[in-house]
């Protein structure tokens, strides 16, 4: 804002133009809201231990796909346990970071094989939108225990994270059993993070910002291993 001399009056904003009257429903005419999910089972029950006789008698308003409508959830979480993929995503937590329950829902779409939490236990759920249900998600106290565990897993730990040692992750080969790490909101990675990886990796940006958000990061990082070991893209 530019210096203005001392005792200058300051104009008066214009008043928002008034809004458009909204038009009110006739009685009975309510608009209706659409429904999550199916109904109940039409016609002959299935057979089969994965199906859940609740959901087939009440209907499934969950948020799954089609193929695990009507699923018991220890089935769905069984199934999907067959075919994780062999990435993990850490995130840091030491200010409670908002952005974690995204990742985990992220985490959920590209079927990461765990979500680890590096600090502080407790972090928003809201964010996952129930995701958290079908995706395993581990708790690490402290840098130190989740490097010691990352090494006991044989897992390369990355860091997503702008320093003068990172390098493009569109350029980068990343190894099929990593754990990628991403730093809180703010802060990005601690320092015993950034000396645990093995490689540091920035996002090329175009626009006038330093920095993305923490979730958005992790969603490109993810897609970025499915490119790679799913689709079986070469990096140049």
């Amino acid at each position: 804002m530019t210096d203005l001399p001392p005792n200058t009056a300051l104009p008066t904003p214009a008043e928002p133009p008034a809004e458009a009257p909204t038009e009110t429903p006739a009685d009975g005419e309510a608009e209706a809201k659409p429904e999550v999910g199916v109904g109940p089972w039409e016609g002959e029950w299935p057979v089969g231990e994965h199906w859940d006789p609740d959901l087939l008698r009440d209907g499934d308003r969950r948020n799954v796909v089609d193929q695990y409508r009507y699923w018991k959830h220890e089935a769905i979480v069984a199934d999907l346990d067959s075919k994780r993929h062999e990435f993990h995503i850490a995130i840091e937590n030491w200010q409670h970071d908002l952005n974690i329950g995204t990742v985990v829902r992220t985490a959920n779409a590209f079927l990461a094989k765990e979500v680890h939490i590096i600090g502080r236990r407790r972090w928003n759920r809201r964010g996952a939108m129930v995701t958290d249900r079908y995706q395993h998600v581990r708790h690490h106290p402290t840098v130190e225990d989740f490097v010691q565990w990352a090494e006991g897993e044989g897992l390369a730990v990355i860091g997503i994270d702008i320093f003068p040692d990172s390098v493009p992750l569109e350029t980068y080969d990343l190894p099929e059993k990593c754990v990628l790490v991403f730093g809180q909101e703010g802060p990005g990675l601690t320092p015993e993070v950034h000396d645990a990886a093995v490689a540091t990796l920035s996002i090329e940006q175009f626009g006038s910002t330093r920095s993305m958000n923490a979730a958005s990061a992790a969603a490109i990082a993810m897609h970025a291993w499915v490119r790679r070991h799913v689709f079986q893209q070469p990096v140049s």
